[in-house]
Order: C-alpha cells, then sequence, then structure tokens
C-alpha cells in the first residue's frame, strides 16, 4: 500500500489491535502483501493469486473479503473471532481479493468469507475498514466502550 493518508489510517487501527487484542487472545501478527498476478487473463490471475494465498496461509484459517460473503454486524464478528479463538484455532490471515476477485478453490476452502457490502471497494479502503473492524471487535470483546449498540 502506497504511503497517504489510507495507510496512515489502517496503521493506526492495526496499532491498536496488537496494543489491545492480546488482553482477550486475540493477537495481531502484522500485514503481508501478495502482489497481483501480472498473468494474463483474469481466470490465471485469480489462480497464481490464490496459490500464493494458500502459501500464505498454510496452517491459518483463511477468511476472505469478498463482496459475495456475509455481510456480518460487528458483534457477530466479535463474536465469529472469539468462537475461533476458542475452538483452539491460532492463526487467521485475512486476505482482500485482487481487482479480478478470488479463486473460486479459494472460496471454498476459506473458513469464513466477509463482505462489506455489495459496493466495490478500493483496496486501500477494505484494509481501513478491516483494521477498524479487527479493533471494534477487540474492544467489544474485552467490554470497553468504543462500540455502542
Amino acid at each position: 500500500m502506497k504511503a497517504g493518508p489510507e495507510k496512515e489510517l489502517a496503521e493506526r487501527y492495526f496499532e491498536r489491535l496488537a496494543r489491545s487484542g492480546g488482553a482477550v487472545g486475540l493477537e495481531f501478527a502484522g500485514v503481508r502483501e501478495i502482489l497481483e498476478s501480472r498473468a494474463r487473463t483474469a481466470d490465471a490471475r485469480r489462480r497464481e493469486e490464490a496459490q500464493k494465498l494458500q502459501d500464505a496461509a498454510q496452517d491459518a484459517l483463511l477468511v476472505l473479503l469478498d463482496e459475495h460473503g456475509k455481510n456480518l454486524p460487528s458483534q457477530e464478528l466479535a463474536s465469529s473471532l472469539a468462537g475461533f479463538r476458542d475452538s483452539g484455532t491460532r492463526h487467521l490471515v485475512f486476505a482482500i481479493g485482487g481487482p479480478d476477485g478470488h479463486d473460486e478453490m479459494l472460496k471454498r476452502a476459506a473458513g469464513l468469507s466477509l463482505s462489506f457490502g455489495a459496493q466495490t471497494w478500493p483496496h486501500q479502503l477494505v484494509r481501513v475498514m478491516l483494521a477498524e473492524q479487527l479493533y471494534r471487535a477487540v474492544t467489544i470483546l474485552s467490554g470497553h466502550p468504543y462500540h455502542r449498540e
């Protein structure tokens, strides 16, 4: 992600997540970017990007950000994260789809698919929204008043 206000805002929420997540058993390990494929066709790009994501996720539960995913309220996202934690899932990888979306094989392999609505969002904004929602989930689980119903 290029320097700019979106990157700064995402980093601010990731820093908050890193500082407060451990108290509720959700530790933030960082952001890893996978370069967009330069393959000639959309199918080939999706397949190549899916392979890179699977290699990066290995033993983690994969959570896809996808327009066809579940549109969960913040409270339900927090509950889902707590459920993964409580069931012994140690690692989660959140993957924002490329311009061509996610490969169908990757969608089938995902433990959860989330949507931030039916609109198409720029990757920079999705990263900010994801960072904020992960931080919000931690505050919900800790009983912090950041989230108000």
